[in-house]
């Protein structure tokens, strides 16, 4: 492999993390507080009001179930609005973090479902607020099911960073497509699919570890 296809790769594997990075950082923000607002206002938690909880539910689902190159072109304005360009790296961060938020905020109210409701119970027989119940029970409860969805969030957002090159947002997909397809470079082609393969490895086996790892200390 040449030293221009090297350097190619490294631009472009910088590029994804740089994408993904800020974008899962900037969805989880949203995300886990969306989620938590999710699971606490339904029917027979601990702040149950059903109407907002079946209105933000409503507004998640919508999101979720429009596919990421849809999105991304429909939010064109938005993302020019707020960052001053629709093409490169920092402009796919935009529809990556709102492609990645609603995701999040499911996959927190999956796993604060799963806690133990006797848990929660004893909490409030104690006098514990709301707040102190999600703080101190239900996120640390939780906590190994929740890193496990973020990793997952992480590899699918690895893999919409690749699509997002399609339309000019830079990265690995860009690379491959510019050079890959375009170009008929077989080898960056294959390279590129290496890359984006050993990145979703590292990402998941790191996430096992430290799932396993809050669990062991949990038990």
């Amino acid at each position: 492999m040449s030293q221009d296809v090297i350097k190619l790769l490294t631009e472009a594997c910088l590029e994804t993390l740089y994408m993904v990075g800020v974008s899962s950082v900037i969805a989880s923000l949203a995300g886990i507080p969306l989620g938590v607002l999710l699971t606490i206002t339904g029917r027979g938690h601990i702040k149950e009001n059903l109407w907002l909880n079946q209105s933000v539910g409503s507004i998640v689902n919508a999101f979720r179930s429009t596919p990421f190159i849809i999105l991304m072109v429909a939010i064109i304005p938005i993302t020019r609005l707020l960052v001053g360009t629709s093409i490169g790296t920092t402009a796919a961060i935009v529809p990556l973090t709102i492609t990645a938020i609603p995701f999040i905020a499911r996959i927190i109210e999956s796993s604060l479902k799963e806690v133990d409701g006797g848990v929660i119970e004893a909490a409030q027989s104690m006098g514990a607020t709301p707040l102190e119940i999600i703080g101190k029970v239900l996120l640390p409860e939780a906590m190994p099911s929740i890193v496990l969805g973020l990793t997952l969030t992480v590899v699918n957002l690895i893999g919409h960073s690749a699509m997002a090159g399609a339309l000019g947002g830079g990265g690995l997909g860009d690379l491959a497509i510019r050079y890959g397809y375009q170009r008929f470079r077989l080898d960056i082609m294959i390279a590129t699919v290496v890359v984006l393969i050993i990145q979703v490895q590292l990402v998941q086996s790191i996430g096992d570890k430290l799932s396993a790892r809050l669990n062991k200390n949990k038990l």
